[in-house]
């Protein structure tokens, strides 16, 4: 069992890795190459045509129905075929998210004001959002605010896509982090001396704590509000639409209000509960624009 458990090591190391990561650099050379437009629609069609027919749409169906149980079996359908398009169009369009202008034609920014204040506070700060229209556009807010900023990230199982996507986010204004101790002692040392983060918190976290979300209790992570407690950040959500094709809308709301008691258990399951909230009424306004592909609710 030993031998054949180092023989697939090696066969992932030294064979799949490389071919997966070779098939990615092509796909992100040919992207790279295409006008935006051009790139966003091509991935948007491939997406919208292999995608449905995937082992993964099976999660994503089940996901849509158990959220959304008064729609019908066709409204589901569309859904999730409309996500694989906003999927196929994000993973196109990251090539070209460092020359996105800021504003420009192609991203309007709402409530520059709220992400202003807290660049202005003198005091360490936090913004969140989740995997929404591209996700890869939030991280531009470090460049919108000219405000260098900590982000964590999962780093992928394969190094070769890994230093791809660390390719692609130069055009994040920061430090970006992998997801894991390291990372989180690295945020810890920023926070405490006045800086600011952005965090994804719409993924599993199995050793996090139960919070609602679309009606079911979800295995979140707390840190957005340990941190959010421990050094007093204002926490701030950031929204990304798909308005049209490649024509996004970012808004920076305003800071929750978080609670103040004495039970930092309670105070912490409060945040997470109204975080989880934000995020859930956008994904009901735009449930085509959300990664329906993750595991975020146990069986």
């Amino acid at each position: 069992m030993a031998e054949r458990s180092i023989f697939r090591i090696k066969l992932q190391k030294y064979v799949s890795h490389p071919l997966q990561g070779l098939a990615a650099y092509c796909a992100y050379g040919l992207f790279r190459i295409l006008p935006l437009d051009a790139a966003s629609g091509l991935g948007g069609a491939m997406a919208r045509m292999i995608g449905p027919r995937l082992g993964q749409s099976k999660k994503a169906r089940n996901n849509l129905i158990r959220a959304f149980p008064e729609k019908s079996a066709a409204e589901i359908e569309m859904i999730m075929r409309d996500m694989w398009e906003n999927l196929g169009r994000s993973a196109a369009e990251i090539p070209h998210v460092r020359n996105i202008a800021c504003p420009g034609p192609h991203l309007e920014i709402v409530g520059l004001e709220h992400g202003m204040a807290l660049k202005e506070d003198g005091k360490a700060g936090i913004f969140f959002t989740g995997h929404l229209a591209n996700w890869e556009i939030s991280m531009l807010i470090a460049r919108i605010l000219d405000l260098p900023m900590m982000a964590v990230y999962r780093a992928p199982d394969n190094p070769w896509v890994d230093q791809l996507f660390v390719k692609a986010r130069k055009a994040f204004k920061g430090e970006m982090v992998p997801k894991g101790a390291p990372g989180a002692r690295k945020m810890t040392a920023f926070l405490r001396k006045g800086g600011h983060i952005a965090m994804l918190v719409d993924q599993k976290m199995s050793n996090g704590i139960a919070v609602p979300f679309f009606g079911r209790d979800a295995m979140t992570a707390p840190a957005l509000a340990q941190f959010a407690i421990k050094y007093d950040c204002p926490v701030v959500p950031v929204r990304v639409e798909r308005i049209k094709g490649t024509q996004f809308r970012m808004t920076i709301e305003p800071p929750l209000v978080l609670p103040q008691t004495e039970n930092r258990h309670d105070d912490i399951l409060t945040i997470m509960t109204m975080v989880n909230q934000r995020l859930e009424n956008w994904i009901r306004e735009r449930p085509a624009q959300w990664l329906w592909l993750h595991k975020r609710w146990p069986n």
